[in-house]
């Protein structure tokens, strides 16, 4: 059986189709979702999405955010989500390696801090995702 699976950024609509399974990175843990899943709304933590449709794996670096299935739908409200193809990797590690520059400097404050740390916990979701490819 198959349910409605909605793939949310700010920016726009990432994914919204029928799917047999998804794979969330929740902030406990990995969890799964299969169809009639119970009503839930968890936070999600930066990693990898992985959704099956029509017997092909699809697999998404995501960022922070939040899921909620309720009725056989679920909604992933996320910050980043970006598939293997769309990562350079350079670009990454640059973004990462200036992140870990600031979070090694002096007078970083708490927000600063946990901005810092987000991008980070980001780079690495994307570069495990674009390094199981390579």
């Amino acid at each position: 059986m198959s349910f409605q699976l909605d793939i949310v950024t700010p920016e726009k609509t990432i994914f919204s189709d029928t799917v047999d399974d998804v794979y969330l990175p929740g902030s406990e843990g990995e969890m799964g979702i299969l169809s009639m899943h119970a009503a839930l709304v968890a936070p999600l933590k930066p990693g990898e999405l992985r959704y099956l449709k029509d017997d092909r794996i699809e697999e998404l670096a995501v960022g922070e955010g939040f899921v909620e299935v309720a009725d056989n739908k679920v909604s992933v409200l996320i910050d980043l989500a970006i598939g293997e193809e769309a990562i350079d990797v350079a670009k990454v590690e640059e973004a990462m390696k200036r992140a870990e520059e600031a979070l090694a400097g002096e007078n970083v404050d708490h927000d600063e801090m946990a901005a810092l740390q987000a991008v980070i916990a980001k780079s690495e979701a994307m570069l495990r995702l674009k390094r199981k490819r390579m």
